[in-house]
């Protein structure tokens, strides 16, 4: 007999009440839903303006609040030679290639993980040795038989408190994690070529300038000897400038030896064993210092830095695990279907009649477990807190780090406009005092004294000029540079 039209409509209604049902419970997800936190709210870095905040009149370095950095940062320098660093650095550094390589295992993680939400179909197939007992039938007996059986399973685990759908949450938080560990690794290798190639040049340049300064110091010793030569000096003049061009010499071993360092830091950087050639040492007066440095606001850097992303990424993942925490203190309930054949000889596996089919729902549900779920809900808890102070504690530094850069730029300005001055004054006061000895108004020893203040002026300013490149370096990569544009590529051959 044919169900009538008011049966069939009324079954129809009872499973779409029932398929709404079971959708609303799919849609429940027990624990904390996580929401992205506000950056602080400030509008600057520093309590004061700086001086550098503001166009300097003469053209000076200043930056630019509010800006963000077009292209690649290190192409500000306007260099050539630094791009093909940073390019070499990208495709051969192995610290690159392993987060990019953890960042695919991540993402397979979480693809797997994502795999649990749905039903699970597997081919089961065995054969086995079966007796019942006499009474286990009602007294009849059954002889000992062999049995064979295959076909297909599935089970599915109802996730109803959303348990699964945390899981897979959490791991696809982790798996942005590793995605933000990838970019900090670039931030980082383009940061180190950059900086290794200007401390060659910074290297090179005060070696120069101390070989300048090793033969003024020969062509005084000349000088004074032939003094002595024509009875104008005493013997201790001699001594007193073969000792200026010893403590001169001293000063060179220490810079050689830093040197061959960033050559060596260099090369590791490039992914290349220290005996291999690098690049040809740059000057640096072939480095342009970038004059306008765009600074992004607070607001804005907080959703830019990877360490302050990947500190984010941790804390959603740590919320996603309280929520999967909360579910196992519910029944977890599963549903199993197997079908196939069942026959007492391989060949009766094919015979229509042996066909079978089982459908199968148990639920498990923990009654005393000694409190250990619930102590994993608040230590997950309470790991979820400590991602949170973590979070709030990287944004600080970052923030900190940002203010301290703008300081030393600021700084640097004003320490290189010193060291100008006392440079020029100390070659100025070089060659009156050397003028003054050709025509025996000063002695020897103020010849020497006018020499190590003109050679602790042009030290300092070599010094100071690298500095102020090297913290504008730093200050790139704490505002977080510019996006790679390499996370979305295959990770194991693109690097």
């Amino acid at each position: 007999m044919q169900p009538s039209p008011i049966a069939l409509k009324v079954s129809y209604r009872a499973r779409t009440a029932a398929l709404a049902a079971l959708g609303a419970l799919q849609a429940c997800c027990v624990g904390p839903n996580f929401t992205r936190p506000e950056p602080p709210a400030a509008a600057r870095y520093t309590s004061n303006t700086l001086a550098i905040e503001s166009p300097a009149a003469g053209g000076g370095q200043h930056v630019a609040l509010g800006k963000q950095i077009e292209g690649d940062w290190w192409s500000l320098f306007g260099s050539d030679a630094i791009d093909g660093v940073v390019k070499q650095a990208l495709e051969h550094n192995r610290t690159l290639t392993q987060a990019a390589e953890t960042l695919a295992q991540a993402r397979e993680l979480a693809l797997a993980q994502a795999g649990s939400r749905y039903p699970q179909v597997a081919l089961t197939a065995g054969v086995g040795r079966q007796k019942y007992g006499a009474e286990f039938l009602g007294g009849f007996s059954v002889p000992t038989f062999t049995y064979y059986a295959v076909g297909p399973t599935v089970s599915y685990t109802l996730d109803y408190t959303g348990g699964i759908a945390r899981s897979v949450e959490q791991q696809q938080a982790q798996a942005e994690a590793a995605r933000q560990q990838l970019d900090a690794a670039y931030l980082t290798v383009s940061g180190q070529a950059v900086m290794q190639t200007l401390t060659i040049a910074s290297m090179g340049a005060q070696i120069a300038t101390l070989e300048t300064i090793l033969e003024q110091d020969r062509d005084n010793l000349r000088l004074v000897r032939s003094a002595l030569e024509n009875g104008m000096v005493a013997r201790i003049d001699v001594v007193s400038a073969e000792s200026q061009i010893a403590s001169d010499s001293a000063l060179l071993p220490p810079l050689r030896q830093e040197l061959s360092k960033a050559h060596h830091a260099l090369s590791l950087i490039l992914g290349r064993a220290p005996d291999q050639e690098l690049p040809a040492d740059l000057q640096l007066a072939q480095i342009v210092l970038p004059l306008e440095i765009p600074v992004s606001l607070p607001s804005e850097l907080a959703h830019r830095r990877p360490d302050i992303l990947a500190a984010e990424a941790h804390l959603h993942a740590a919320t996603s695990a309280v929520g999967v925490a909360a579910s196992n203190l519910y029944p977890k309930i599963q549903l199993t279907a197997t079908v196939g054949p069942q026959a007492g000889t391989p060949g009766g596996l094919f015979d229509y009649s042996g066909e079978a089919w089982s459908i199968f729902s148990g639920l498990t549900m923990p009654l005393f477990d000694g409190g250990t779920l619930r102590a994993q809900k608040r230590a997950a808890v309470d790991a979820m807190r400590a991602s949170a102070a973590n979070y709030e504690q990287t944004v600080l530094e970052a923030f900190t780090q940002v203010a301290d850069l703008l300081e030393a730029l600021s700084h640097d300005a004003e320490q290189l406009a010193a060291e100008d001055q006392a440079q020029q004054a100390a070659e100025a006061n070089l060659g009156l005092t050397r003028a003054a000895y050709q025509e025996g108004n000063v002695g020897i020893l103020q010849v020497l004294d006018a020499q190590r203040s003109y050679q602790q002026a042009r030290l300092g300013y070599v010094k100071s000029v690298a500095q102020r490149y090297l913290d504008t370096v730093q200050l790139f990569l704490a505002l977080g540079g510019t996006s790679p544009h390499l996370l979305d590529r295959p990770a194991a051959n693109n690097l």
